[in-house]
């Protein structure tokens, strides 16, 4: 919100959703508007009270939500033209609904230039050829699995995959990454082909490095351009000190 205020917006109103949005995170706002995930008519409703004619995707949701919803009946004729229910279908879909009240939704990295990942070595120790190779060949991996639609992370070692992310998470792909190569291996995460970067933005943030730290996993690899840092100089300083590398690739 500090960038959005930096670059002249006037009022933010934040839609935070109980039980995934911090408090700490709407405390800047001019108005906040709580509600569940699945209320998707409190959604719109709140978003023509604000006035607002730009909107903006910010933060995540635990994947479980999408199983454990409770609908109201807006998101139930939603949900009901879906045959499949994944980030890019659903927030697309919600897209389409605040277009119609004459909400454009912006790009999640607007405003936040100073927080998307570069290329090269961003923090922490320096890697050996074979670790960038590994990157190189994780790439390849994950951009495969993006393509399915299956997961946007693989952790890998010496040429091999050890973990595919898929509905768990990036942070339950990384333990189980570790816990199958031990010390050493490396998380490559990168964008789907032709992401919708209006939402779904890969982020890493001090919680990532915290997992990684936690997992003995050596370096952290995203796609550089298209990955947000969640605040770039306190993700760095996290991987400096927990001695996990953070570099930023692109093909």
């Amino acid at each position: 919100m500090e960038s959005a205020r930096a670059s002249g917006v006037k009022k933010i109103s934040v839609a935070a959703f109980e039980g995934e949005t911090p408090e700490s995170t709407s405390a800047t706002a001019d108005e906040v508007h709580w509600l569940r995930v699945g209320q998707l008519g409190k959604l719109l409703e709140a978003a023509r009270k604000s006035g607002a004619r730009h909107a903006m995707m910010a933060g995540q949701l635990a994947p479980a939500n999408l199983f454990d919803l409770r609908p109201d009946f807006r998101a139930l004729i939603l949900l009901a033209k879906l045959r499949r229910r994944n980030a890019e279908t659903l927030f697309g879909e919600i897209a389409n609904q605040l277009a119609s009240i004459g909400l454009e939704l912006l790009s999640a990295m607007t405003f936040l230039d100073e927080h998307v990942a570069g290329t090269g070595q961003m923090a922490g120790p320096n890697l050996r050829r074979r670790d960038i190779d590994d990157i190189q060949f994780g790439f390849d991996v994950a951009k495969e699995i993006s393509r399915l639609d299956i997961g946007q992370s693989v952790v890998v070692k010496s040429g091999t995959v050890l973990a595919v992310e898929a509905f768990e998470g990036t942070n339950d792909c990384i333990r189980r990454g570790g816990s199958l190569g031990g010390k050493g291996a490396i998380l490559v995460k990168v964008t789907k082909p032709n992401q919708d970067m209006r939402f779904d933005v890969p982020v890493i943030g001090e919680r990532t490095i915290e997992v990684a730290r936690e997992a003995k996993i050596k370096a952290i690899a995203c796609e550089a351009n298209r990955t947000l840092l969640l605040d770039r100089p306190a993700v760095c300083r996290a991987a400096q000190h927990a001695g996990v590398t953070l570099y930023g690739i692109s093909r």
